[in-house]
């Protein structure tokens, strides 16, 4: 028997991830979600089910499914002291995937959430005598500026980041590469941009690629892009992702690794033929768009800005993160695989082809956010 302790349940990865788990027929799962009261959290209990398809009918899995209300940035995750020490007691698999993926908060606050919520994991694994792996979920862009490649290693140089998302990310990866060196089973785990499902799109919730989508289109700039040139965007679907942490969580052959989860060099998707593809998407939902008109990237800023002054409030404070997108994207950067891809070969485990699935992904949004 198999009991997970999951983390970040209602995100875009853990949301995938449970369905995959309960393929296993003797795993049982507890997750941490945050919920004001106990009636909240049944609340949340239930839209998860709705998402993954569980009815109240369907005993057999929801019998498998338990959600304790706490908060992964307090000490024992906020939980009564009988609550941690029955986890701490039948705990043998943390998947660790909740995380604030605003990219523009105070440091202290994204520390918060990354920083302190690892501490509080590892914590955790200490006190689980049963406890046979932990997946940590980190992020491609702890490689921040520094690097053009993104080796699959442990980052241990000092880097200039682009937000404190990635800061705070990579000071929770070193607190992990420390206990990993002591001997903790943990694998961590650099997922890049995540998108829908790669089947049907579907995710639970529409987060940074989907805002860039908005941007691609040229509606909230009224058809003014800057020029991308050859630039490249990273992107993987949620259930690749999902699919690998399940693997590598009952396999000893990635403990101590770091595994990217991620498009790679050779299907990373260029902006502009990404701005097409997201142009017609948009068409074929009805969309009007403006004609798109290129400047150079400090022009652009400039326009945006001071148009933005006349916008709805809305829309200008969807145009006030753009320079969070265009400082991402003014880095041409890769994320090597190869040794994830060599690895999860014999878990017949490929990278999904972005043509397979971005129409889908486009489409879900789309049908959904008219």
């Amino acid at each position: 028997m198999s009991h997970y302790f999951i983390t970040g349940a209602t995100g875009a990865i853990g949301s995938s991830l449970v369905p995959v788990l309960l393929q296993q027929p003797t795993s049982e799962l507890t997750l941490l979600l945050r919920a004001e009261t106990a009636d909240k959290l049944n609340e949340r209990l239930e839209e998860l089910y709705r998402f993954w398809g569980i009815g109240s009918s369907d005993q057999a899995a929801r019998q498998r499914i338990r959600a304790l209300r706490g908060d992964v940035t307090l000490p024992e995750f906020g939980l009564t002291a009988h609550e941690y020490q029955a986890l701490c007691a039948a705990c043998t698999h943390i998947i660790h995937a909740a995380g604030n993926v605003r990219m523009n908060l105070p440091i202290e606050q994204a520390r918060r959430s990354s920083v302190d919520s690892a501490k509080h994991v590892v914590a955790l694994a200490h006190a689980a005598p049963k406890l046979e792996k932990i997946e940590f979920v980190s992020t491609v862009g702890v490689g921040g500026r520094t690097y053009r490649q993104v080796p699959e290693e442990w980052l241990t140089d000092r880097r200039d980041f682009h937000n404190t998302y990635e800061q705070a990310k990579a000071e929770a990866e070193e607190l992990v590469r420390g206990e990993a060196e002591r001997g903790l089973p943990v694998t961590v785990h650099r997922p890049s941009m995540v998108v829908g499902e790669s089947a049907s799109g579907r995710i639970i919730h529409f987060q940074v690629f989907y805002h860039l989508c908005e941007f691609l289109s040229g509606q909230r700039t009224r058809g003014l892009s800057p020029r991308f040139g050859g630039t490249r965007l990273d992107v993987v679907p949620a259930d690749y992702v999902a699919k690998t942490i399940a693997w590598s969580s009952q396999t000893s052959a990635s403990g101590g690794l770091i595994l990217h989860s991620c498009s790679g060099p050779t299907l990373a998707v260029a902006l502009v033929p990404l701005r097409e593809r997201v142009r017609a998407a948009f068409s074929r939902a009805g969309r009007d768009l403006p004609r798109m008109v290129e400047l150079p990237t400090p022009l652009f800023k400039a326009i945006v800005a001071g148009v933005s002054v006349f916008m709805p409030t809305e829309l200008r404070r969807a145009v006030r993160t753009l320079p969070v997108f265009l400082d991402y994207l003014a880095t041409e950067q890769t994320f090597i695989n190869q040794r994830t891809q060599e690895l999860l070969a014999a878990a017949q485990l490929p990278v999904p082809h972005p043509d397979r699935y971005l129409d889908k992904v486009l489409d879900y949004y789309l049908e959904r956010s008219r």
